[in-house]
C-alpha cells in the first residue's frame, strides 16, 4: 500500500514542478492547485501534517487568486498604429519575434508599412498585435493575430472576434481570411469560427 502511497506523492510533485514551468498564469494556478491537492493527499495518506498544512494552504491560495482573476472584469480596447516607424512598435517585434514566428512563420514585419496595424490593450497592457491588410472590397487577409504568453487565454481572441469585429463589418468586409499549417493556431481559429476553406488545406475563413 505504500508504494501507492508514494505514487500519489510523485504525481503531486511533478504537478507543482510542472506549474512552475508554465507562463500562463492562469494555467499556472490551476496546475499548481491540482498539484498541491494531490501533495496534500498524499500527506494525509502517510500521516505528515506538516506536508498537508503547507499544501492545503498553497491550495487555498491558488483558489483565492483563481476566484480573482476570473470575477474581475477586464477592459479590451483596440489601439490603430498610425506610425508603422514608431520605436515601440519595433522592440515589441524584436522582443517577442522568435515567439511570433513560431504560430506566424510566414509573418514578415519588412512588409507591415502597407498592412493595417492595431494594438490590443488590455487593462492598458499592450498583450497583442493584429496585423491586416485588404485583398478586396469585401475581404481582408490577416497576416498577425498574435498574444503575448501571459495571455494567450481566449479572451482577446474572443474580445476582438465578438465585439472589435463590428469595426470589421462596419467597413463593409464579409470576410476574413488567414494561412496557418500551425496545429496550436489551426485550433485557436477553429475556436473562434474559422472555417478551412474548400480549395486550401492552409486557407481559414471566417465569415463576419
Amino acid at each position: 500500500m505504500e508504494q501507492y502511497y508514494e505514487i500519489v506523492g510523485y504525481v503531486g510533485s511533478f504537478l507543482v514542478a510542472l506549474s512552475l514551468s508554465m507562463k500562463n498564469i492562469r494555467l499556472l494556478r490551476r496546475i499548481n492547485l491540482i498539484g498541491a491537492g494531490t501533495f496534500a493527499t498524499y500527506g494525509v495518506l502517510i500521516g505528515a501534517i506538516p506536508v498537508v498544512i503547507l499544501n492545503g494552504f498553497i491550495v487555498l491560495i491558488d483558489i483565492y487568486y483563481l476566484y480573482k482573476m476570473y470575477k474581475t472584469k477586464e477592459q479590451f480596447k483596440m489601439v490603430p498604429v498610425l506610425d508603422k516607424k514608431h520605436n515601440y512598435l519595433k522592440l515589441f517585434l524584436d522582443f517577442y519575434l522568435d515567439d511570433i514566428l513560431k504560430y506566424f512563420p510566414k509573418f514578415n514585419r519588412d512588409k507591415i508599412d502597407n498592412f493595417e496595424c492595431f494594438f490590443l490593450l488590455r487593462d492598458l497592457r499592450p498583450v497583442g498585435l493584429l496585423v491586416f491588410e485588404e485583398t478586396s472590397d469585401i475581404e481582408i487577409k490577416l497576416h498577425l493575430d498574435y498574444a503575448i504568453p501571459d495571455y494567450r487565454d481566449m479572451k482577446s481572441g474572443k474580445y476582438l472576434y465578438n465585439t472589435e469585429i463590428k469595426y470589421l463589418k462596419n467597413k463593409g468586409y464579409k470576410e476574413i481570411v488567414t494561412e496557418s499549417d500551425v496545429p496550436q493556431h489551426i485550433k485557436y481559429l477553429k475556436n473562434l469560427g474559422f472555417k478551412k476553406a474548400s480549395n486550401n488545406n492552409s486557407v481559414y475563413v471566417k465569415t463576419i
